[in-house]
């Protein structure tokens, strides 16, 4: 069980002069939901290296169980701190793709064309992909047979009410919601800030934070 995880390598906030990058409890509980299942883990990122860390998901009031784990797991912050570059990765490699959110994907996940390709790529073969909160703005480039991979699917995302609670509506370059919408998805979400997955096929979303776990045990049950 191979499996891919995907992280932002993209640090500013827009034009707000803040920092942001990957959210740290929707690569943690992922990671560990993985590693606790024996599957081989691979991280990668657009520039390789060490991923940014959202430093809003590094405060006290966000911490779970699994990002203590990951504090204290120093071999795992090593291999966090040595992401491959996303551009240097075979598909053909891996069982599935995970892609953790945080801010940081909207600005570089969701327009990079190795991305895409390597999500069109795995998808076609029939592999799992999996994306969590503001990670499923990665499909906003990827056509499968000519279509969004969206188109008549049933995704959720970070919700566009989620995005105004914390204020940053305006500062995003999109809101993901609107655009899974627009390329056809079947949007939905549950109660904001609640776990919600939704599982179409081997597409896998989940809504927020609190889903990251959720949604990496869909795509275990669903890789057994």
């Amino acid at each position: 069980m191979k499996i891919l995880i995907v992280l932002t390598s993209h640090d500013q906030l827009g034009n707000t002069g803040k920092k942001t990058g990957f959210w740290l409890e929707e690569f943690a509980a992922p990671y560990y939901v993985f590693k606790d299942a024996g599957a081989t883990i691979t991280l990668a990122s657009p520039k390789g290296g060490q991923p940014p860390l959202d430093p809003g998901s590094d405060v006290h009031a966000f911490q779970t169980a699994a990002t203590e784990r990951f504090k204290k797991d120093a071999a795992s912050v090593e291999i966090l701190a040595h992401t491959r570059k996303l551009s240097e990765v075979n598909p053909s490699d891996f069982d599935a793709v995970f892609y953790p959110g945080g801010h940081g994907p909207l600005w570089d996940l969701a327009e990079d064309a190795h991305s895409a390709h390597l999500i069109e790529t795995m998808y076609a073969a029939g592999k799992l992909v999996g994306a969590v909160c503001h990670a499923p703005c990665v499909f906003k480039n990827v056509k499968i047979a000519g279509k969004p991979i969206v188109e008549g699917k049933q995704v959720t995302c970070f919700s566009n009410t989620e995005e105004a609670a914390v204020q940053l509506e305006k500062v995003v370059p999109f809101l993901t919601e609107d655009v899974l919408k627009a390329q056809g998805g079947k949007y939905q979400k549950g109660p904001d800030w609640g776990p919600f997955v939704l599982v179409d096929g081997h597409l896998i979303t989940g809504q927020n934070p609190a889903s990251s776990a959720p949604v990496a045990q869909k795509m275990l049950e669903l890789l057994k």
